[in-house]
């Protein structure tokens, strides 16, 4: 972007940012959004726990600087932030709920990372940021290397290298990072991380603009059904298709493997533990951040669902539209026939010869065939007697989905996410094959449950003292 003065003025005269630097009250606007919002990673809070919380802080401030500091109310002030002409809070309903909900807007989050960053840092590294560039044009170069030759040759000496080190660590040599560098790399990892988060806003945001959209040309649509549905979905291809939108696709992809978690879990408690990292006096948040990716991801793609619903509601509308507009025209032939049947015209109204020529050609004619004679044999029926065993017809199971349920929601209540297979070990099958797909329709209709393909999981049960094993794609419930 141009930084000239006109670009300037607009922006500090319209952007919400700037015009939450300019604002009165901006250190107690900042100060709340960024201890209610950014540092627990709320995305979106209840208007009676974010007024409760305002409440709070407002009695405290009044206490330190006088009764007159702030005289409105809690309800005043979120209310004037979240108004249209500040923009600096979203003030909406959620699908289900009756009340009010408030969550940041993109822009005073960016705003709130301007102000953290005014701060004198009392460490400021440089070499991970120079080894983190150095990486990003190392892949750059090898991902748009089409010479075979050069490829294998840059895999051969990555090789070397490795094989190099593996040599000096068996021989004792093994280079470690001194405290400076781990306290360096953490504190641009925690960068990283919290930067993240913020990214996700914006994409929510961008995804909500969009839907926005799609709601207003609907409501001003006159055209044809099918116009407006190619617009729309040309839209929607246009961003999942563009930069920001493959990049959180393929984000998504890598964060719902669960390797991917565990991996990362077990990095962050390692690296938490070390003792230059832990002297930092860490946020613990930090050991959960990969989940907190998660949640945020989920308001993402909720957003998405929300477009997809809007259009499947159009359609809806649409087809009970036409249907009534032709019950009315039906309608309005039976009252017109009504009307004339006592003085029906005179003459011939219309007439048709037929609807469509009849041609008849010779070799569609059926050939004659001579009727087949049924002789029936009079054998008189006699009562059976079956040894069969009758009590399996009687032996019926059912599998009550409601305690499956139950053991999954107890479960999730000490995690935010679990497999089937988690379930099952936990909860063994008790009543086999019925069981198991039982398990699998809960996790059909539910909205917070994902199927990956690509990972094959046993299971295992005992049925009539024998074992039965099955192999099916792994089933994660999340937490809602």
């Amino acid at each position: 972007m141009n930084l000239d003065y006109p670009t300037l003025d607009a922006l500090r005269r319209q952007h919400p940012a700037w015009r939450l630097l300019l604002a009165d009250h901006a250190p107690l606007i900042a100060s709340f959004l960024q201890r209610t919002f950014v540092e627990p990673n709320v995305r979106v809070m209840a208007q009676s726990a974010l007024v409760e919380a305002l409440e709070d802080t407002l009695f405290g401030l009044r206490e330190q600087i006088g009764e007159q500091a702030f005289p409105k109310g809690a309800s005043e002030y979120l209310n004037d932030w979240a108004a249209p002409e500040r923009g600096w809070l979203r003030k909406f309903y959620p699908p289900g709920s009756d009340e009010v909900h408030f969550d940041l807007t993109p822009a005073t989050e960016r705003a709130l990372s301007w102000l953290g960053s005014l701060t004198d840092r009392a460490f400021v590294g440089t070499e991970s940021r120079l080894l983190t560039l150095f990486d990003l044009l190392q892949q750059m170069r090898q991902g748009s290397q089409t010479d075979p030759q050069a490829r294998v040759a840059e895999l051969h000496k990555r090789r070397a290298a490795i094989d190099d080190e593996i040599a000096r660590v068996l021989a004792g040599d093994m280079p470690l990072l001194d405290d400076t560098a781990l306290r360096e790399r953490f504190m641009h990892f925690s960068t990283l991380a919290r930067e993240l988060l913020t990214d996700f806003r914006e994409v929510e945001h961008n995804f909500r603009t969009l839907d926005r959209s799609v709601r207003e040309r609907i409501a001003l649509w006159q055209g044809a059904k099918g116009a407006l549905l190619q617009a729309i979905l040309g839209e929607r291809d246009a961003i999942a298709e563009s930069d920001q939108g493959k990049s959180f696709r393929a984000f998504w992809d890598f964060l719902m493997s669960q390797q991917r978690q565990e991996e990362l879990t077990q990095l962050l408690e390692e690296v938490m533990a070390l003792a230059p990292v832990a002297a930092l006096h860490p946020d613990a948040r930090l050991k959960r951040v990969h989940y907190d990716w998660l949640d945020a991801g989920e308001h993402a793609q909720a957003t998405v669902a929300l477009l997809s619903q809007q259009l499947r509601r159009f359609l809806d509308d649409q087809a009970w539209l036409e249907n009534r507009r032709i019950m009315d025209v039906v309608r309005s032939i039976e009252a017109r026939a009504l009307a004339v049947r006592a003085q029906p015209p005179m003459g011939d109204l219309m007439v048709i010869d037929d609807l469509s020529p009849s041609i008849n050609l010779p070799m569609e004619r059926p050939l004659y065939s001579p009727p087949a004679k049924l002789v029936l044999d009079k054998i008189a029926l006699l009562a059976g007697e079956g040894d069969l065993d009758a009590s399996a017809l009687f032996d019926q199971v059912r599998v009550d989905k409601t305690v499956l349920a139950g053991q999954v929601r107890q479960m999730l209540q000490q995690r935010a996410q679990v497999s089937l297979s988690e379930v099952l070990a936990e909860h063994p099958l008790q009543q086999g094959l019925g069981e198991l797909v039982a398990y699998l329709q809960l996790a059909s209709e539910s909205p917070h449950a994902v199927v990956d393909d690509s990972v094959l999981e046993s299971v295992q049960w005992t049925n009539a003292q024998t074992t039965r094993q099955a192999r099916l794609p792994r089933v994660i419930f999340v937490r809602e």
